[in-house]
């Protein structure tokens, strides 16, 4: 009797290095957020720590979802197809009924939940994702007719209805580009695509021009210094921010355009922070590790054999991927401005809950890769 070497599947680890990035930006994002709202937090609450303390928070938690989701068969997401979508569609419902949304600075996107808050359109994203993969991994062959992806764009031109009657264009917009990249990824044909392609981009200039607001932002994009006072204001400060930071930056929790300059430097504009105090070494080398996380979901996406999980992969790193776009291109001035957090840095612990648990996923769908090893079974010479 001797031993020969058997070679069977064991579990795989998964991404190990999309996780610790992931952890590593939020982290990063809570030290961000002290530097950018500090002055702002003891002015307003009387505590330099007010904001950094409701992220660490939500980094708890956002951790605690994560660790959920790595482990929890993401199979079985499958089908929660239509409860993700009925529970985002009431949540996006329920911030127009008086006494339960919360209105800041004229938009009302938020539910009160005491002293907490939700914002159903960062659940929305992911839940539209969801829903796209399951529905497109079950009907393969449908996706080639228009009007096999007309579940698919009826669940997201309702979440765009209603994302944009708070209103809030810019998520609006991320939804949009999602809803194009996921139909193109299920293998619609050019003819199916260019029909969704079209009235998307068609929507686009009507919904800045039936609001005035959103026409002054286009104005202020387009000359800021035209209204340096006004709609243009954050812009030249954001400018100022990224232009004052040169190539090295002022130094970690330096900056002075957080000084009251710049509105909302600890949410949408903390990038404009980021900026200035890193420098644009600084910014490449943040953007290198968003860059990362992009490429690891992707390849998590690549490497699935199943469908659903490519799918959902793709879909859920997208939704990161052009939200951190979209925040960059409008923080540097390259469209017109809108607010839109920065995922796993800006404050907002909704974003940052949700990001993180669609990270679990990710991880999840890459332990499906794996990998052999060997074991010792007594064998007959």
């Amino acid at each position: 009797m001797k031993t020969v070497a058997l070679r069977l599947p064991r579990r795989p680890r998964g991404d190990v290095a999309l996780l610790a990035c992931v952890v590593l930006m939020a982290c990063f994002g809570c030290v961000m957020i002290y530097s950018a709202s500090s002055y702002v937090g003891e002015g307003r609450y009387g505590d330099g720590f007010y904001f950094v303390k409701k992220q660490v928070l939500g980094l708890v938690a956002g951790g605690a979802a994560m660790a959920f989701f790595c482990f929890f068969p993401y199979a079985k997401l499958e089908k929660a197809k239509y409860a993700a979508v009925a529970v985002s569609a009431v949540l996006l419902a329920l911030v127009f009924v008086p006494g339960v949304g919360v209105t800041n600075y004229g938009a009302t996107r938020w539910i009160g939940l005491g002293p907490l808050s939700l914002q159903p359109s960062e659940l929305a994203k992911y839940s539209f994702a969801l829903f796209a993969a399951a529905y497109f991994s079950a009907n393969a062959c449908r996706v080639k007719r228009m009007t096999g992806v007309l579940p698919v764009l009826g669940v997201g031109g309702l979440f765009c209805v209603l994302i944009i009657l708070e209103p809030n264009m810019s998520i609006t917009m991320c939804l949009g580009m999602l809803m194009l990249a996921v139909v193109f990824l299920s293998g619609a044909d050019l003819k199916t695509f260019a029909a969704v392609l079209v009235p998307c981009a068609l929507a686009v200039p009507v919904l800045i021009a039936v609001e005035p607001y959103r026409l002054q932002r286009l104005s202020a994009f387009l000359d800021p210094w035209s209204s340096p006072q006004g709609e243009g204001y954050q812009l030249i400060q954001s400018l100022y921010a990224l232009g004052n930071g040169g190539l090295f930056g002022v130094g970690l929790f330096n900056s002075t355009q957080k000084y009251r300059f710049l509105p909302f430097a600890e949410s949408d504009f903390i990038l404009s922070v980021m900026g200035e105090e890193l420098g644009f070494i600084g910014l490449a080398v943040f953007f290198c590790a968003c860059a990362f996380i992009v490429w690891r979901g992707l390849r998590i996406a690549r490497g699935c054999n199943c469908r659903f999980g490519y799918l959902l992969a793709a879909g859920f790193t997208l939704v990161y991927g052009i939200q951190v776009i979209v925040n960059a291109l409008v923080v540097s001035g390259s469209i017109p401005p809108t607010g839109l957090p920065l995922p796993l840095i800006s404050s907002g612990n909704t974003s940052l809950v949700i990001t993180m648990a669609s990270m679990g996923v990710l991880y999840n769908i890459s332990r499906g890769e794996g990998a052999p090893f060997n074991i010792k079974m007594p064998a007959a010479v």
